[in-house]
């Protein structure tokens, strides 16, 4: 089970092409700022079972992001959601107000990552706040390229091909 504040469908301002965004329950680092201030509160939402979610994206075909709230605080249950999302042949993203390099270093969160194929990441710092920027609020927000971290432990910036 993972506490969803909400799901939307079809939206393209979480990644690249159409996507279904998942919105999690939960953050601790509360941002000035924070677009998404109601989802701080890990009991807000509803729970919602991996069937559930499943079948919200296998109807709407889309690929998926994960937001929030944070997703990193629900990453046990969410490791394994990303796990069968991708068995679904979806490509995921990842918004998190962590550090990419903490994510990896850190034996609970990195267990997602083989799931994972671009996460955002960094707090949002409203000084930075640039709307010319894809996918992120703030300056200092990366869009890490996790397949190519995966295959050479090298961080690399995600490139858009669009």
């Amino acid at each position: 089970m993972l506490r969803v504040v909400d799901i939307v469908d079809g939206t393209t301002v979480d990644g690249p092409g159409f996507r279904t965004s998942i919105y999690l329950a939960g953050c601790q680092h509360h941002c000035p700022g924070c677009q998404n201030p109601s989802t701080w509160d890990p009991m807000t939402g509803e729970d919602m079972s991996y069937d559930q979610i499943l079948d919200r994206i296998e109807h709407n075909g889309f690929d998926v992001t994960f937001s929030g709230g944070d997703p990193l605080f629900q990453v046990d249950s969410l490791t394994g959601l990303a796990e069968k999302i991708r068995g679904m042949g979806k490509r995921i993203w990842l918004f998190t107000g962590f550090l990419f390099e903490s994510v990896a270093a850190d034996q609970r969160l990195s267990k997602i990552l083989p799931y994972i194929d671009v996460v955002v990441d960094g707090p949002y710092i409203a000084a930075l706040r640039d709307t010319s920027l894809l996918f992120r609020g703030s300056s200092n927000q990366r869009l890490i390229d996790v397949a190519y971290w995966r295959a050479t432990g090298q961080i690399k910036i995600w490139e858009s091909d669009f």
